[in-house]
């Protein structure tokens, strides 16, 4: 209103000093005459004054007879009940049980490696040969004298089932081909130490050892480092306080900074042991790898649902207010009495998640609640509303 009778006047001003008068305006400015020209514009500048202060009398005049322009200017919110989650934020590091090193049974030269770095393999696929140093020689001789000494058992098997022969001959038979049978079982597991194969399916990272090399069983003797990456999870150490809540199958975000992915899984198990010098147990939570990114030892900040309320009545946690009893409370609109008075309501806060805060009593859905304003007004205050949106969070 004030900007629109400021602007009426000034318009009136220019009227007058440039409408009938235009043409002594434009002799004054034509005449190049200094003098003549400052006294036209102090003229002017005293015409404009003047109708400056009739705009601040005017002004006044509309102050005193509106009395909307006396009262607070406030914006609300109407909460309606919605979805709310709470995420317990922790950190973590990727882990995986099958990222070993694969160590040689027996001594000797490595004879032949058939794998190289990055290449797949399966469980039990021979990834090197060592050396046996004749033990195959020694086994074929032993397989045939074991194939010798079973013929000779069957024979003599047969022989004293016809009653020929004496037991003595029949026992000693079957002893020595017993004995030949163990022999070769215990010549093939020595055997069986010079081929080295993978524990289980995954990728060969090293191959630290060459071929020619002489290996050893023992420390300082790995021939191989072998990862699955497709079986990995996050440990996480989660304080005692939320054991009720966090559980297995919750939801969790886990997001990887390094790499800037976010991917979604739940959490698996959780310890049945609380950590007695931080208070904390640990929660497992699986690592679904299907593109190969993600990396053993890899940190990642987990977000684990642990509190869901499927209608809460949510507020922005910036409107509410602390009084000297300790109690929180927020202001709302109360238009019963026609008039449009703000009411102070006391509240029961529940959990908070970013910028929002769950109110667990005191608001009910449809309230309008003051936002914008709520700092500058007080109890039974009567206010002049602005804005409404319809949720919290829109």
């Amino acid at each position: 209103m004030k900007k629109a009778i400021y602007i009426t006047l000034i318009v009136a001003v220019l009227a007058s000093c440039g409408g009938s008068n235009s043409n002594s305006l434009d002799e004054v400015i034509a005449s190049k005459d200094v003098e003549t020209i400052r006294a036209k514009r102090n003229s002017v500048t005293a015409e404009l004054k003047a109708l400056e202060d009739q705009v601040k009398k005017l002004d006044e005049a509309i102050a005193e007879l509106d009395d909307n322009s006396k009262l607070p200017l406030v914006s609300t919110i109407t909460v309606n009940p919605e979805k709310f989650q709470h995420f317990l934020e922790l950190q973590g590091d990727v882990k995986t049980d099958q990222n070993v090193l694969v160590y040689p049974e027996m001594a000797g030269t490595l004879y032949r490696v058939y794998v190289k770095e990055g290449q797949r393999v399966s469980k039990g696929q021979l990834l090197a040969s060592i050396d046996d140093g004749g033990l195959s020689s020694q086994l074929a001789q032993l397989r045939t004298q074991a194939e010798l000494s079973k013929t000779t058992f069957e024979r003599q098997k047969r022989l004293w089932e016809q009653n020929i022969g004496s037991e003595i001959q029949y026992l000693q038979a079957k002893t020595n081909y017993e004995a030949q049978q163990s022999a070769v079982k215990q010549l093939e597991s020595q055997v069986g130490k010079s081929s080295i194969r993978a524990p289980f399916s995954g990728i060969v990272d090293d191959v630290i050892k060459d071929q020619g090399t002489v290996v050893s069983p023992g420390p300082g003797s790995e021939v191989f480092r072998i990862v699955n990456l497709s079986d990995m999870y996050i440990d996480v150490e989660v304080p005692e306080a939320h054991l009720p809540n966090v559980t297995p199958g919750k939801s969790v975000d886990a997001y990887f900074p390094v790499l800037g992915e976010t991917i979604t899984t739940k959490v698996r198990q959780t310890g049945n042991f609380i950590n007695p010098s931080n208070r904390s147990f640990i929660a497992e939570i699986p690592v679904p790898n299907k593109n190969g990114h993600i990396k053993p030892n890899l940190t990642a900040q987990v977000k684990i649902n642990d509190y869901t309320n499927e209608n809460a009545i949510l507020i922005p946690q910036s409107i509410v207010s602390e009084n000297a009893e300790g109690e929180q409370y927020v202001y709302a609109i109360d238009d019963d009495n026609g008039d449009v008075t703000a009411k102070k309501l006391i509240i029961k806060p529940g959990k908070t998640q970013g910028d929002y805060l769950e109110v667990l009593e005191g608001i009910s859905a449809g309230n309008q609640v003051i936002v914008e304003g709520a700092r500058s007004i007080r109890d039974g205050q009567t206010v002049k509303v602005l804005d409404t949106t319809t949720t919290a969070k829109n």
